[in-house]
């Protein structure tokens, strides 16, 4: 069985109303974190960043704006299924990026043919999985503390 979907999408990265470039950007899903899609972006000069952020969210917003927190994703035009906005923010920093939804959409099915929405609690190791990245979380908190 296939354990992960990956894809590279050209979005824009819009620095300003005035200013965006095109970049490569890899979205990839895994089973082994059934709930999550992670966005891996390389902006000229800087190290790759990767964000982790619900697959549902993903999902949701291609149709209507969704999240409440350092993601959101919303259809860019009131028509929907033209381009995506997809807003990563810490505190006052914030990358924007413009992706069309045909791949954002192809990208979800395949996630969906490996996983359906709805199924993912079904898979016998999430549970390994949640309790290991939770001590990790830990870990990491009281050693920096």
């Amino acid at each position: 069985m296939r354990e992960s979907v990956q894809a590279e999408v050209m979005m824009s990265f819009l620095v300003s109303e005035e200013l965006s470039f095109r970049i490569p950007v890899e979205l990839r899903y895994e089973t082994c974190d059934p709930y999550a899609v992670r966005m891996t972006f390389h902006l000229p000069g800087d190290a790759p960043v990767t964000w982790a952020f619900g697959r549902e969210l993903l999902v949701d917003g291609v149709v209507r704006p969704s999240g409440d927190g350092d993601v959101h994703v919303a259809p860019a035009d009131t028509d929907g299924f033209g381009e995506v906005l997809i807003r990563l923010q810490v505190g006052c920093d914030q990358a924007l990026f413009r992706s069309g939804s045909a791949p954002l959409v192809a990208f979800l099915d395949r996630t969906d043919k490996l996983v359906p929405l709805g199924q993912e609690r079904s898979l016998a190791d999430f549970d390994t999985y949640l309790d290991e990245a939770l001590n990790r979380i830990l870990a990491e908190e009281q050693s920096a503390g």
